[in-house]
């Protein structure tokens, strides 16, 4: 049974299921008047929040890598709760690091996240260039540096030309990486990140994927873009409304000889 089991892990080293999910703050939108009538809940707790969480767990456990946008790292408003760790440990994911974005006392902490069931060997933040403070990523490098995987989650900002400024500057921090993927919310179309022209030499989904509104989705703002040594199996919307975007999935599998870890969960 034993070599069984090994070539058990040899498969699901070389597969990666991969999610990015905007959670807006563990808020449930279905309606755009919900903007309107719902807007209290980014800064007061309320009770049904801990439930849509939970909810947002399940969608979350069946994935290998987890970029989370959105997020609250501890406040008056998610009732001192850093959802990140509260997600990660809901779905069971072993390692997950919080970034904090802009930190406003004890009534907001913005964050990100990302949830791993793979050792991490580095984890380091980085701001994106912006006029106003407080849009971030973070990168994560699994394996040997050589030969190993960089993973980049980031949350983009509005307006068109800072956005230019932050593509540019994502496309500096993949580099000429072999092995690399970026996930978040990134706020502009496919077509908008390819016409820009820094992060040409990514793939994604082949054709566009609207998970933004959630309850009727018609623009494409989350993305899973990888290098073109990971073989893109298949890219969907995930349809759960637990909040105003819909997660993005992707299943990529890996070169042979890419390795993440030892193990899975190590």
């Amino acid at each position: 049974m034993r070599p069984l089991i090994i070539a058990a892990v040899m498969t699901e080293q070389h597969h990666l299921k991969l999610l990015t999910y905007n959670i807006q703050v563990g808020i449930e939108t279905s309606r755009y008047r919900h903007y309107l009538t719902r807007a209290w809940r980014y800064a007061l707790p309320f009770r049904s929040r801990r439930e849509n969480l939970n909810r947002i767990a399940q969608i979350l456990a069946p994935y290998d890598l987890v970029a989370l946008q959105e997020t609250d790292a501890g406040s008056l408003r998610s009732n001192y709760v850093d959802q990140v760790a509260y997600l990660a440990d809901q779905a069971d994911f072993p390692f997950w690091h919080t970034r904090i974005n802009r930190r406003l006392g004890p009534w907001a902490q913005h964050s990100m996240g990302l949830l791993s069931r793979y050792r991490p060997t580095e984890v380091r933040e980085v701001s994106l260039p912006s006029r106003i403070p407080g849009r971030g990523a973070l990168i994560a490098r699994f394996g040997e540096e050589a030969d190993g995987l960089l993973v980049v989650v980031a949350h983009l900002s509005l307006d068109r030309r800072t956005q230019a400024h932050q593509l540019a500057f994502l496309g500096s921090l993949i580099g000429d990486q072999t092995h690399a993927i970026l996930m978040g919310d990134l706020n502009c179309s496919w077509d908008a990140i390819r016409a820009h022209g820094a992060l040409a030499g990514l793939r994604g989904a082949p054709h566009p994927l609207p998970s933004y509104p959630s309850w009727r989705p018609t623009r494409s703002l989350d993305h899973i873009l990888v290098t073109p040594s990971l073989d893109i199996q298949h890219t969907q919307v995930v349809s759960h409304v637990t909040s105003d975007h819909l997660p993005l999935a992707m299943h990529v599998a890996l070169p042979r000889d890419l390795r993440l870890a030892d193990d899975p969960a190590v």
